[in-house]
């Protein structure tokens, strides 16, 4: 047997992928009109980010126990490493941590530090360890290196889901007074900071790319491209990059899903980037 690895809805990762690398995935939550909608199992509304009274919600202690313990058993007892979104964005790692600490030293918890592919790449080089055959020391470790890996940029068109949701730190003021900002967004250490504040949605993208090839440089990256209702976005976004990062393979382009959508709104675009050592 050999080690499973389990994440969260949150992390984007396509069901083709899933199922090649035997990931097991435990859901977020939406909440609507009295409705506990499951994110990637219960039919979520397209427009779910228009809808200003739905609210998000972690996946449940009793959710995680009886996936872990699947996992646990499937492994033959060799263990489970549980890659969860940032503790700073999600109570969903603090459940985990205590479901964890129930089923003692054969499951271990990653903070990925990160949401959407970033928490997906870590997820996939921790199955891409047991895989392998690596132990329970070891797929850990793959995992805590993919987070050192991880870069996350998101351009937001508008602001209201941000000042809902209370997921950004550090930006009150220039929320509290924007007009007409398209911010340019980033992922550090766990937290969605303002990156750039920048005016036209066009010069946004254009920075966020940019940054990403920045970063990449001659490298071969793993890349994704997510979006809020904004396929055409993505799709060119996804072309720049390839045009630019040639050594690096075709990025994968999916939505956000709509517990993220929730928090950024439509129009939103973002890109995940991990870089090898």
């Amino acid at each position: 047997m050999s080690v499973v690895v389990v994440t969260d809805s949150s992390s984007r990762l396509p069901e083709e992928l899933r199922r090649k690398w035997g990931i097991r995935q435990v859901p977020l939550h939406i909440l609507l009109e009295g409705a506990d909608l499951r994110d990637g199992v219960d039919e979520v509304p397209d427009d779910i980010h228009l809808r200003g009274q739905a609210t998000t919600a972690a996946a449940t202690p009793a959710e995680l126990s009886e996936v872990y313990r699947r996992a646990l058993a499937d492994s033959g007892g060799d263990g489970v490493v549980a890659v969860h979104l940032s503790a700073a964005l999600s109570g969903t790692f603090a459940a985990a941590e205590a479901t964890a600490a129930e089923m003692g030293s054969s499951v271990r918890v990653v903070d990925s530090k990160s949401t959407a592919m970033n928490t997906g790449f870590v997820a996939l080089a921790a199955a891409r360890a047991a895989s392998d055959g690596a132990d329970l020391d070891t797929v850990t470790q793959a995992a805590a290196a993919a987070v050192k890996r991880n870069h996350g940029f998101i351009v937001v068109h508008r602001l209201d889901n941000l000042r809902r949701s209370g997921r950004i730190g550090g930006a009150a003021a220039w929320l509290g007074t924007a007009l007409s900002l398209k911010p340019l967004l980033r992922i550090d250490d766990g937290k969605l900071v303002l990156a750039q504040r920048v005016r036209t949605a066009s010069k946004s993208v254009a920075t966020m790319i940019d940054r990403v090839c920045d970063i990449v440089g001659d490298h071969s990256a793993a890349l994704a491209v997510h979006h809020v209702a904004n396929p055409e976005g993505a799709d060119s976004v996804a072309a720049a990059l390839a045009e630019r990062l040639p050594a690096c393979e075709p990025a994968l382009v999916t939505g956000l899903g709509p517990v993220l959508a929730l928090h950024v709104g439509a129009g939103a675009l973002a890109v995940c980037v991990d870089v090898p050592e």
